[in-house]
């Protein structure tokens, strides 16, 4: 077997054991995790748009996140999610305000929302959702992302976003999220519940929303020339490599979730 290779499967196993083992614990473990994941894809979202760590805008940057992430580890997801959500947005039109008047770029300011709703998204999930939702999540975003590979590398055919990613199919990106459906269907009948076509639509939506933060993430390394986000991960580059495809199919559940509960009065209950 290619060095390189086994590198990069003895990794993804730690990995995936540590994501697995947190999520199994839930709690402080889950949120630590969470928060880990949004502080590392922040570092990772500044060095690759050239925000230098010594500029006081980057450190207001830092700032930010420090507050976000310590607001619900300090207070758990279960109180802590809506004044994160709020101190998240508030950073970030701060930031967006201040690059306007000083005549940079936005990036700053996307970075500390991208990393904030990462790490929100992922704790918050586990904390209203279970272990189940975040099983579910794990399964449809691994499964799309493995399968689209092979697929696309045993098949080939057009290319998706040749601009974008000139290794991705059409082929891959159908295979991985017919996969992907699979998958979260199998998640969804080992947990006792009823299948329905609102479960496969979910599954497919979250399919394909994981395979756009492929995409985003892989424009947003094109833009800046960089080949991996970092190299923290042995075999694999950085945790935005990892975790681009996860981080946009939580953004989806977080956000679809936070609307219903909106428009079902639960969150009205929950806060008051």
């Amino acid at each position: 077997m290619n060095p390189e290779l086994r590198l990069r499967i003895v990794s993804g196993i730690v990995l995936a054991a540590v994501a697995l083992c947190a999520t199994w614990l839930g709690g402080v473990a889950f949120s630590l995790l969470a928060a880990v994941i949004a502080l590392l894809v922040f570092y990772e979202w500044t060095t690759i748009t050239g925000h230098l760590p010594r500029e006081r805008f980057t450190m207001f940057g830092w700032a930010a996140m420090i507050l976000i992430v310590g607001q619900f580890l300090w207070y758990g997801p279960k109180v802590g999610t809506i004044p994160s959500l709020a101190l998240l947005v508030g950073f970030t039109v701060v930031c967006a305000v201040i690059a306007a008047v000083r005549g940079k770029s936005q990036w700053l300011a996307a970075g500390v929302f991208y990393a904030g709703l990462s790490g929100i998204s992922l704790a918050a999930l586990r904390e209203f959702g279970g272990i189940t939702t975040i099983v579910f999540l794990f399964a449809v975003v691994w499964a799309t992302d493995i399968l689209a590979y092979f697929v696309g590398r045993a098949i080939g055919g057009p290319k998706l976003a040749p601009k974008i990613s000139p290794g991705k199919t059409w082929s891959g990106a159908i295979g991985g999220t017919v996969s992907g459906v699979i998958a979260g269907c199998i998640v969804v009948w080992l947990a006792g519940e009823g299948l329905s076509i609102w479960h496969v639509l979910i599954t497919a939506v979250l399919s394909i929303g994981s395979q756009i933060g492929d995409l985003f993430e892989s424009y947003i390394k094109r833009r800046f020339g960089v080949k991996d986000s970092s190299h923290l991960i042995p075999g694999h580059g950085g945790v935005m490599d990892r975790v681009d495809g996860l981080v946009f199919a939580c953004f989806l559940a977080f956000l679809g979730g936070l609307a219903v509960a909106v428009a079902s009065g639960q969150l009205a209950t929950a806060t008051g």
